[in-house]
């Protein structure tokens, strides 16, 4: 047998370090074994899903020095690797689970499935589906049909007995077939939920070891009946620990960055973002940290992986990245380097172009753009934030809090979603736009003016824009959480009108 592993991330924002982190385990797996790793993306969710994304997740797994066997870019037997290209394929499966009697039709409406569910809860019981269409008769289904109600298709749980989950570091794990779902397999619009879908691709796909994160633990009953229904072999699986923050939280983007892009912006090398990644899956007696990635893959042992939950410390980032920065590279690849992060003709033009009608001469160009290549605003205090600044010091907080959730939201990071979300700001606020626009400068570029505002934020990026704002309202003192409730409350009103 040919060891055959994957991972499967969805092109929805930025490309995620637990993505990376899932990768690198499924690679070195499969490569430990001589066998083959695979890249799929999962973009059923059509709204949120953009080629941007896609492109961003290849180039930076790419950046960390993997490479897969398989993949939307790359080709191969068993493609496409897009679900979105796959839907005939999902319908071809859908169908014969209906035709075998495991699945049926639902046409429960939104409303009534939310009444369900607040019943559910207030009565204390697990919320889920309550099957009743499983009691429409053929002819009840074919006169909806032919009303033109529409429908999704729901997969069948046995009324009685428990399904034993065996997982390679948890051992067996039993649920009862009384607390699963009845899971949504195809959506109303004709496409496949992430459970159809993955249970369809990883048999086909000839996938052996599925290693994916614990919060997949709860679907892996209805992944497992669905291959019983199917008639197909399992893989081996394996549900990995979620990076935690150092207060053992749930990895976050609202407490440390967590998007490949900003290690890469800030000036973390490659190597040593691997080999950070590869501390989480190396046995804890190995003496030194510093390894490469053959090395991972030489001594990689799925039960060295602990279930307590690996520390996404940055701290031990920045002193491996100093190594290798001091270690591996003479000056002629430090140079390198420096050039490949920031002094290259990709990232210096668009400053070049906001900066060029702004100066007299050259040396200017050092206190008006030197905000491109840091981090945070070095030396930025609560008092020069307030420099000039029209609206009240709880609404400037609020700005930035508005501005935070709504850049997260942003599907499309372009200068026109950036003006958007600084216009909404503004409105929520119920000020002038360029009394939110100043103090916007001032946490992002450092200046009370400078190069234009939105194009800055864009080029800077999502995850540097995030930690800069972030830094603001740290400087600015905590706000209440009456009064975040209350503007993020604003916000969603906002949207809904």
């Amino acid at each position: 047998m040919t060891v055959r592993t994957r991972v499967a991330p969805s092109p929805t924002g930025d490309p995620h370090v637990g993505t990376a982190y899932i990768a690198l385990i499924n690679y070195c797996f499969a490569k430990k074994h001589g066998g083959e790793f695979l890249l799929r993306i999962e973009d059923t969710d059509q709204a949120r899903s953009t080629p941007q994304s896609e492109k961003m997740i290849l180039d930076s797994l790419r950046w960390l020095g993997l490479s897969w066997d398989e993949g939307p870019d790359v080709g191969g037997p068993h493609g496409p690797y897009r679900q979105s290209e796959r839907s005939a394929i999902y319908t071809e499966h859908c169908d014969r689970l209906l035709a075998d009697g495991h699945a049926f039709k639902c046409y429960c409406t939104s409303e009534k499935l939310t009444a369900m569910r607040r019943h559910q809860v207030a009565a204390k019981q697990p919320p889920k589906y309550d099957g009743s269409c499983l009691s429409l008769t053929d002819a009840d289904r074919a006169k909806l049909d032919a009303e033109g109600v529409s429908h999704v298709v729901r997969m069948k749980i046995p009324t009685e007995g428990k399904c034993v989950v065996h997982d390679t570091l948890r051992g067996e794990i039993e649920f009862e077939y009384a607390v699963v779902d009845m899971q949504v397999l195809m959506k109303s619009d004709g496409l496949p939920t992430y459970h159809l879908a993955n249970v369809v691709d990883d048999h086909l796909m000839g996938i052996t070891h599925v290693m994916r994160g614990e919060e997949w633990i709860s679907s892996a009953p209805k992944h497992l009946l669905l291959y019983h229904y199917f008639g197909w072999e399992p893989p081996v699986l394996t549900h990995l620990p979620l990076l935690r923050n150092a207060d053992k939280s749930k990895l976050s983007k609202r407490k440390n960055p967590t998007s490949i892009l900003f290690y890469q912006r800030a000036g973390y090398l490659p190597q040593a973002m691997q080999n950070f990644l590869g501390l989480f899956i190396k046995s804890a007696s190995e003496e030194d940290e510093k390894t490469s990635l053959q090395d991972l893959i030489d001594g990689f042992d799925v039960h060295n992986i602990s279930l307590g939950g690996p520390v996404f410390d940055t701290s031990k980032l920045d002193w491996l990245n100093g190594r290798y920065l001091r270690e591996e590279l003479d000056v002629g690849q430090f140079l390198d380097a420096v050039k490949a992060w920031a002094l290259n003709d990709a990232y210096l033009t668009p400053i070049a172009e906001m900066a060029q009608a702004r100066i007299t001469k050259l040396s200017d160009l050092g206190g008006l753009v030197g905000m491109f290549f840091m981090n945070r605003i070095d030396g930025l205090t609560a008092d020069a934030l307030r420099d000039g600044v029209k609206i009240e010091q709880d609404q400037q907080r609020a700005a930035y809090m508005l501005a935070l959730q709504q850049f997260d939201g942003l599907i499309e990071w372009n200068k026109e979603g950036v003006e958007a979300t600084l216009r909404r700001t503004a409105e929520v606020l119920e000020t002038k736009l360029k009394d939110v626009i100043r103090p916007m400068y001032i946490a992002i570029t450092g200046q009370p003016q400078g190069v234009p505002l939105f194009d800055a934020i864009v080029h800077l990026g999502r995850d540097i824009i995030r930690e800069r704002l972030r830094h603001a309202m740290e400087l600015l003192g905590p706000a209440s959480k009456k009064e975040v409730e209350a503007w993020a409350a604003l916000l969603t009103a906002e949207k809904a009108e």
